[in-house]
């Protein structure tokens, strides 16, 4: 199978991920505060910020709703911001029937990739999943289950109508809670070379350019917490859905050994559909 093959198929197996459970909405809210030019600027400069601390843990949660019932996809894991590499556990929810749990699948992210383990119908259990990001209509923002903690760190650089709610705690944290919107078009132009293709598929992909965010910011001016709300076109649905992603950093500084699989591991073949 040649390479240009191999991705398309990819991509479908990592729209699968979103695909198997559906997709559904969830709102916004309101907020007041200082000037907005000044609060879009420490919201832009939280990337940066993050770049300094090198590195932290995260947990991941995408909300979402299949048949009337929300449903929650949860991650774990840590990140690299320098290098822009992170390894996550994510773990999709139980089949209404309860009989067939998942197994978790194991992400590694990086520049324009997503590695999945334990995805994909056919795909031995010691192979990789190699998936294009920017092959994705999302960028890999929603179809991987979590959204890559540096991509959501970099969306904010197309921060806007950013309003200051107030200071808050986030796991006992004091924090700066922002709300606002992003512009995926206005993040991709100043995204890092990792991320730019990525937000720029998303830009295209979603059913509009314009986010809606919360964001936490410690003393630091790192992000605690990131709750995007994305307007998502999912094939399986008549029209654009709503799909929210939170982001929760800790333990800064923490060492990260992220290694990427060899092309000797990675999956080859055919996938079969699931």
């Amino acid at each position: 199978m040649t390479e240009r093959q191999y991705r398309r198929r990819g991509a479908v197996v990592a729209a699968g991920v979103v695909a198997c459970v559906g997709v559904g909405g969830c709102g916004g809210a309101q907020g007041g505060g200082v000037h907005g030019g000044e609060g879009a600027d420490v919201v832009r400069g939280a990337a940066a910020e993050l770049v300094r601390a090198r590195s932290s843990k995260a947990h991941t949660s995408m909300e979402m709703a299949a048949g009337g019932t929300r449903v929650t996809i949860r991650g774990e894991g840590i990140y690299d911001y320098r290098k822009q590499v992170g390894r996550l556990k994510v773990l999709l929810p139980q089949d209404p029937s309860g009989d067939s749990p998942h197994r978790p699948i194991t992400e590694l992210l990086a520049p324009g990739a997503l590695f999945m383990k334990n995805r994909g119908a056919g795909v031995p259990a010691d192979k990789w999943v190699r998936v294009e990001t920017e092959s994705m209509a999302d960028g890999n923002l929603v179809t991987g289950g979590a959204t890559d903690p540096f991509a959501a760190a970099e969306l904010l650089l197309g921060a806007q109508d950013v309003s200051f709610v107030g200071e808050e705690q986030v796991a006992g944290v004091d924090v700066r809670h922002y709300r606002g919107t992003a512009d995926l078009r206005r993040a991709a132009r100043h995204a890092s070379k990792g991320s730019r293709d990525s937000l720029a598929a998303a830009a295209k992909g979603f059913a509009t350019s314009r986010v809606p965010f919360d964001v936490y910011l410690d003393e630091d001016g790192r992000i605690r917490k990131v709750r995007h709300r994305f307007s998502f076109v999912n094939g399986q649905q008549d029209g654009p859905v709503a799909v929210a992603s939170t982001t929760l950093l800790f333990d800064f500084g923490v060492a990260v050994d992220v290694r990427l699989p060899d092309r000797d591991d990675i999956f080859a073949g055919r996938i079969a559909e699931e």
